[in-house]
């Protein structure tokens, strides 16, 4: 069904993994990847897993496959995903997205309104004028990257 929907509504091709996992584990992991040089590499190959090959990302296994095809350091991985530094600063990046209001993806922060959820164009192009009317640039901050994982 939501497959149906997204190919409908926006003409993509999706299989999706499964709905209501705890994406945690993907997040402490993808803190890792970016303290190696490999973030955006990584985040790809996680929403290409997930988004298109439906594969759970809440899965260690699946994560450390992941890990692997991209040149990450694995040895450790159980560590690494329990390492106290990667999960403070995901819990970090909640909280901020806690504090913008955002629950749920994609999210996008301009100005001082956000669009959450599955945006339409419209919605994205009603606030992109306001924030152009308001001659404000678009939110960035490397702490938002919660927003592309927050479930």
């Amino acid at each position: 069904m939501f497959e149906k929907r997204v190919r409908e509504q926006y003409g993509l091709e999706i299989n999706a993994g499964p709905f209501g996992i705890d994406s945690r584990p993907a997040l402490i992991a993808d803190k890792y990847a970016e303290s190696q040089g490999k973030g955006d590499v990584f985040h790809k190959a996680v929403m290409d897993a997930y988004w298109q090959q439906a594969r759970s990302i809440d899965d260690k296994i699946v994560l450390k496959e992941i890990a692997e095809h991209v040149g990450l350091n694995t040895e450790n991985f159980e560590a690494i995903l329990n390492d106290q530094t990667y999960n403070t600063e995901v819990s970090a990046d909640i909280d901020l997205a806690r504090g913008y209001r955002l629950d749920g993806v994609p999210a996008l922060i301009f100005a001082e309104r956000n669009v959450a959820g599955q945006p339409r164009g419209e919605n994205v192009g009603a606030t992109l004028a306001v924030a152009r009317s308001r001659r404000r640039r678009p939110l960035q901050s490397p702490g938002l990257a919660i927003a592309r994982w927050l479930n």
